[in-house]
């Protein structure tokens, strides 16, 4: 099969993971919209339709996650290379990453109140990476040509989708705080887990993928080695990288020494996570520097 056949099927991948995820958001937007239901002065919930949907859009999100890492495995069959080469694909495999953090930790965990923003994030970025993102399949520049491009992408990648499922985590939690702070949870809300589970599991998936993020850090400091002659160079995405570590050894160290928790840890979290999505974005379309390979 040709280069540009296999182009062509991880472009249609792609757009059936959309379609699958279009599904997976109606499906939850109707499991959170219909799950509470009127009757007269009362308000309760019924759950009997709502799980229907909610199963639904699990599914969906299962079948589009399949399609989307065919859609990445594809790319790179077509490039004869990893798909990592520029914003299009640093974008659909981010999303494919976000998304496989999300079912992963739905295994474990009652996760599925955290559908409806998922599969609203994951169809953000793919639209965007298709609309405004997308070039074709090319080769590498010079400096990507390595073994560390699979090594050191892969870790980032798979830290910043569980890094951002934290934060949406840790987003939720502030939303139900201020609600609680202004007397009982409204029907909604009460659909929700607790503040300390959602404190608590913020903080365990942080815990858990932090060491991966040191990892992928020092691989590219080893990288850099190889490719420039030099480990660091305050380059602003190495730079960028290393202050997403401080700012999420910061929020470690506040919990586990100072004994941070609830609002302080959460909103620590989300400047953490703020700072990983200002290097992906910012940095990579509009900074300079030997690490700008955005394609634009």
């Amino acid at each position: 099969m040709s280069s540009r056949q296999f182009a062509y099927l991880s472009n249609y991948s792609i757009y059936s993971a959309m379609f699958l995820y279009t599904i997976a958001f109606f499906s939850h937007a109707v499991e959170v919209a219909f799950s509470v239901k009127n009757s007269g002065d009362s308000t309760q919930f019924d759950f009997a339709k709502t799980d229907k949907a909610g199963r639904i859009g699990t599914a969906m999100m299962i079948l589009g996650q399949v399609f989307l890492t065919a859609g990445v495995i594809l790319r790179g069959l077509s490039a004869h290379r990893a798909p990592w080469g520029n914003m299009y694909e640093f974008s659909i495999t981010g999303a494919m990453a976000f998304a496989g953090a999300y079912l992963f930790a739905l295994t474990k965990y009652k996760l599925r109140w955290l559908g409806l923003p998922v599969s609203t994030s994951v169809l953000l970025t793919l639209g965007t990476a298709v609309a405004v993102l997308y070039r074709p399949s090319a080769p590498l520049v010079p400096a990507l040509k390595s073994t560390w491009l699979i090594i050191h992408v892969s870790a980032a990648i798979v830290s910043g989708g569980v890094f951002l499922l934290a934060n949406t985590i840790a987003a939720t939690y502030l939303i139900l705080d201020r609600i609680e702070s202004r007397g009982e949870r409204n029907e909604w809300a009460k659909k929700l887990p607790s503040l300390e589970y959602l404190d608590q599991l913020s903080y365990r998936l942080v815990a858990f993928v932090f060491p991966l993020w040191t990892f992928a850090v020092i691989a590219g400091a080893i990288w850099a080695e190889s490719a420039w002659g030099r480990y660091w160079g305050w380059d602003p995405k190495e730079t960028w990288a290393f202050i997403t570590w401080i700012a999420y050894a910061a929020y470690l160290h506040a919990r586990v020494t100072i004994g941070w928790r609830g609002r302080r840890a959460a909103w620590l979290c989300l400047f953490a996570g703020s700072t990983f999505l200002f290097n992906y974005v910012y940095v990579n379309i509009y900074g300079s520097g030997r690490h700008t390979y955005s394609g634009l």
